[in-house]
């Protein structure tokens, strides 16, 4: 089994915080997207998508997707439980997670991938209005989870959770899309300390 990883995006370290909270270890290789070793034909050959991360298991099978890579682990090892447990847990966790990669992770990605100097030449064409039209969506959408967390200690209830491994990696990666948590959003940054304080964010 290998992890393919890229230590500067945001999908990959959701599955490496992921498995540091299920205390699971899986030897890895970097690619470097900066330098476009995603684009080469060994990695090609790997997800013909060229995307981040990808597992390879020991049958030679390429699971694909970070939240796909996660689930696949979650089966293996359920403890401690990322995606819920019971019918409403796994349904709000799935609400919730669906919600923050939708309305939160997309639009941080979208200004950083179309307003960033480093990215013009991966992501092609640039259109610097796109970035700009998505940057207010992640600020309503940091205002709507500030209101929702005045009543509970993490995004998706009362346990740490997949929906807080996919707010975490795109709350940390708004400081490369150079948007900051609005100042009265207090408890975002409250959960945001809270969460950032675990081991497992230093994945």
């Amino acid at each position: 089994m290998k992890l393919y990883d890229s230590k500067m995006a945001p999908n990959p370290r959701r599955t490496r915080i992921f498995l540091a909270e299920k205390g699971i270890s899986v030897p890895t290789e970097q690619v470097d997207m900066m330098a476009k070793e995603h684009f080469t034909p060994e990695y090609t050959a790997i997800n013909p998508l060229q995307r981040m991360p990808a597992l390879v298991l020991d049958d030679g099978l390429v699971i694909t997707e970070s939240i796909a890579i996660c689930r696949y682990f979650e089966a293996l090892q359920p403890e401690p439980p990322l995606f819920g447990v019971g019918a409403e847990e796994i349904a709000l966790v799935e609400m919730w997670q669906r919600r923050a990669e939708n309305n939160f992770f997309a639009p941080v990605a979208a200004v950083f991938r179309h307003l960033h100097p480093a990215m013009k030449e991966l992501e092609v064409p640039q259109v610097p209005a796109w970035a700009e039209a998505n940057r207010p969506r992640v600020i309503w959408f940091l205002e709507f989870i500030d209101r929702e967390l005045a009543n509970r200690e993490f995004i998706a209830g009362d346990r740490f959770s997949m929906a807080d491994i996919t707010m975490l990696a795109a709350t940390d990666f708004m400081k490369l899309a150079r948007i900051q948590i609005p100042a009265g959003a207090t408890n975002v940054k409250r959960w945001h300390a809270a969460v950032s304080a675990r081991p497992s964010a230093k994945a």
